[in-house]
């Protein structure tokens, strides 16, 4: 089965108000480039609708109505093209989670055929950039489904440093794992790490999308500059696909047997000492 990361250059909706048009007409055909070329499942970067909100908060009408206009288009293009489509999205938090107040969640929404299949709120937020002032912290565990491409889960972004997110991942068995980002190219050798170590320690594939471009975030007001190096990992440590800055998509061919027969060879599952994390997890002061 072939997936694709699809890696553009996401314009800030907050600041240009042609932006949320902009990113429609380039996510669109990246998507339609990646089916076009046999994709059965893409994964669009992390906000890839609007960007980052900044300042706003989630009464900001034109944001939500933005990103509620790219989930509606995500979802038709994954009917149109049969595809299963992946990638996070700003949604209204205000009213929805204790001390949400009037901020937006980070939400990662996996469309199979037009219906939704997946929805996380994004739980691990950036302090160095703030997210925590404008964002609220998801309260549950990303859920694993069962699409048309296999069984999937998903995380964004920052959770990649937080790998026990991901072990009910591994004890579902899971096929894939979608992550939608924008990650700076000044820390390009930890996200080529930690998206290996994910796929390795979890023995499933990890299909990571991140950006082009460069964006003035944060309270510093620091302008990042995005890679474009997307990546595919295999369960056994491969890289099955990986973006060298490129606009469009990367694809990678995926083999679900390959995860199976590591499980069975690797039995990381039956050797882990469940008893010591235990007692570790009932000592941890945070």
């Amino acid at each position: 089965m072939k997936v694709a990361a699809l890696q553009f250059d996401v314009q800030r909706a907050a600041t240009d108000p042609t932006a949320a048009a902009w990113n429609l007409a380039a996510a669109r055909s990246a998507v339609e480039g990646a089916a076009a070329a046999g994709a059965r499942l893409v994964v669009l970067p992390e906000v890839w609708a609007t960007s980052f909100p900044g300042g706003q908060s989630a009464g900001d009408t034109a944001l939500l109505g933005a990103a509620e206009e790219a989930t509606a288009m995500a979802a038709s293009w994954s009917a149109e093209l049969g595809l299963v489509i992946a990638g996070s999205y700003l949604a209204a938090a205000a009213g929805l989670g204790q001390g949400a107040g009037g901020r937006f969640y980070n939400r990662l929404l996996v469309h199979d055929g037009g219906d939704l299949r997946l929805s996380y709120d994004k739980v691990h937020l950036f302090t160095p950039t703030a997210e925590h002032e404008v964002f609220a912290a998801g309260a549950e565990l990303p859920p694993v489904v069962e699409t048309s491409a296999g069984r999937l889960s998903g995380a964004i972004c920052y959770d990649l440093r937080f790998p026990e997110l991901f072990v009910p991942m591994r004890r579902a068995e899971v096929d894939l794992v979608v992550v939608p980002a924008q990650w700076a190219a000044r820390r390009a050798e930890h996200w080529r790490a930690l998206v290996m170590g994910r796929a390795v320690e979890g023995q499933f594939t990890v299909v990571a999308a991140n950006r082009t471009g460069s964006e003035s975030l944060g309270q510093r007001d620091q302008v990042i500059t995005f890679p474009g190096n997307s990546l595919v990992a295999s369960a056994v440590g491969e890289a099955l696909a990986e973006g060298q800055g490129e606009v469009g998509h990367i694809l990678g061919v995926v083999d679900p047997e390959i995860a199976r027969k590591q499980r069975v060879r690797v039995p990381v599952g039956k050797d882990r000492r469940k008893d010591l994390y235990a007692m570790w997890e009932a000592e941890d002061p945070s």
